[in-house]
């Protein structure tokens, strides 16, 4: 039987391209599925001349690869990764290697390292990130996991990832355990609060100033030339130059209820458990959660119509305004994604090189965008940085679009139009850059109905006081 360098199992979209993608780097990949039919379909369309073998049992898979055995899972996270994994151990040996590539938990990828070591088997924990493009033609790779088994696949995996522009791989290792995982997680959370900062700008610029969507998709593309130059603002001017079948801007014709598969969420979760404050991306989710809500909300507009606010007469400024939110609210949206990526090292020991991870950001994956370089200087500069807005050039650039950015929140509340991420945005960096903030008043009534105790302003921190209110 001829021996493959590695194998995949589950050809989905994502597992589909992944294998041609290794295929074209000269990598002899083979592939299974438990549906063995998609395997012959694979194999006589998409795959047909290439370096791909095709198996139909898992025990002709195990069989095909060379050792150390590599391969791939791209299956759906949870429970079935759990048993995909109990299915192969019977035809692996101390060395061999399985390597999750599915949007996983970190937890679980913890949990799964760990068992997997104590049987001899390394287990890698793979974040990959760029759809079903970035698959095909070179995603950003966040590999974790068991160090052990990295030097076993780091070829392969750099050879398939995007390249930046000054030619490196978008692949580097990340950390052990779930570390791969975990900043993928944050990857997809900043993407969600990426995306929502986009489409509250639209927002403002289509039904507040009334523009069409080409006449946006022209802003957008201008301002892809320039400091917020990143694949979703590429993508955003191309959708909304996209005509429907009728001449329509297809966009106007696509139901305002946007879904999840959970990444965003497992982000504000882990947030929470953690004490981070990422409002801005917590806002992200809520706001997919609302938009879901659409029978309820066309209900309430019957209500609570909203009121006629004049229409700003120059348009041009509140555009200026606009790129500049934007802007100030993605920095704030990187900030607190580092923030919790800062913690998380220190917490799990991760050893995260933040600095490095930006790196990886900077092609393949959704949220790629021009300053990533900038977040890499940063890092650079100074290793231990506790928040982006400290560096010297983010801190120019979010006062020198302080003023726009309040007036543009100001314009879209007075508007009635909604801008969850924006607000929070600002919020935190006045919460952040608050020396005093009315938590003292929180810790009195705290006191007050349960006796829980506060700290005085001067005694020594960790000293704890109770009144008799």
């Amino acid at each position: 039987m001829e021996q493959a360098d590695i194998g995949l199992i589950g050809l989905a979209v994502m597992g589909q391209n992944l294998v041609l993608n290794m295929a074209d780097h000269g990598i002899r990949v083979a592939v299974f599925n438990r549906t063995v039919s998609k395997v012959d379909a694979f194999l006589a369309q998409e795959a047909a001349g290439k370096s791909i073998i095709g198996t139909k049992s898992l025990a002709d898979f195990f069989k095909s690869l060379k050792r150390p055995r590599r391969a791939i899972f791209m299956v759906k996270a949870g429970p079935a990764v759990d048993e995909l994994i109990g299915l192969c151990l019977p035809y692996l040996e101390k060395g061999d290697i399985l390597i999750d590539g599915g949007n996983s938990y970190f937890e679980d990828t913890n949990r799964r390292c760990q068992f997997l070591k104590e049987k001899g088997i390394c287990f890698l924990g793979v974040g990959i990130s760029g759809g079903e493009e970035g698959a095909r033609f070179g995603p950003s790779i966040m590999p974790g996991g068991s160090v052990e088994g990295w030097p076993a696949v780091k070829d392969i995996f750099t050879q398939i990832a995007a390249r930046s522009d000054d030619g490196i791989p978008c692949c580097d290792w990340v950390g052990q355990n779930g570390a791969g995982h975990f900043v993928k997680m944050v990857h997809n959370g900043i993407e969600y609060g990426d995306m929502q900062l986009i489409a509250e700008v639209y927002d403002l610029l289509h039904r507040g100033l009334q523009l069409s969507p080409s006449e946006i998709s022209d802003i957008f593309s201008r301002w892809n030339e320039g400091h917020l130059k990143s694949y979703l603002i590429e993508i955003t001017a191309k959708i909304l130059q996209k005509k429907d079948s009728d001449g329509s801007p297809l966009v106007d014709n696509i139901l305002d209820s946007a879904e999840q598969k959970g990444t965003g969420r497992w982000t504000v979760q882990q947030a929470l458990d953690m004490g981070e404050p990422l409002s801005l991306i917590g806002e992200a989710v809520f706001a997919r959660n609302l938009s879901a809500m659409k029978d309820e909300r066309v209900l309430a507009s019957s209500f609570f119509p909203s009121k006629k606010i004049p229409m700003p007469s120059e348009k041009s400024k509140i555009i200026t305004l606009a790129e500049a939110a934007l802007f100030a609210s993605k920095i704030t949206s990187y900030a607190q994604g580092f923030m919790m990526l800062q913690k998380a090292s220190q917490k799990y020991q991760f050893s995260l090189n933040l600095g490095s991870i930006a790196l990886l950001w900077r092609g393949g994956c959704i949220i790629r965008s021009a300053f990533l370089n900038k977040i890499k200087e940063a890092f650079d500069l100074n290793p231990s940085l506790s928040c982006l807005f400290l560096d010297p050039y983010f801190q120019k650039e979010i006062m020198d679009q302080e003023e726009k950015w309040r007036k543009f929140v100001t314009l879209a509340i007075e508007m009635g139009i909604p801008i969850p991420c924006s607000g929070a945005a600002l919020s935190f960096f006045d919460g952040w850059r608050s020396a005093k903030l009315p938590a003292n008043l929180i810790q009195a009534q705290r006191d007050f109905f349960g006796a829980h105790t506060y700290e005085r302003v001067d005694q020594p921190r960790g000293a704890f006081f109770h009144t008799q209110w």
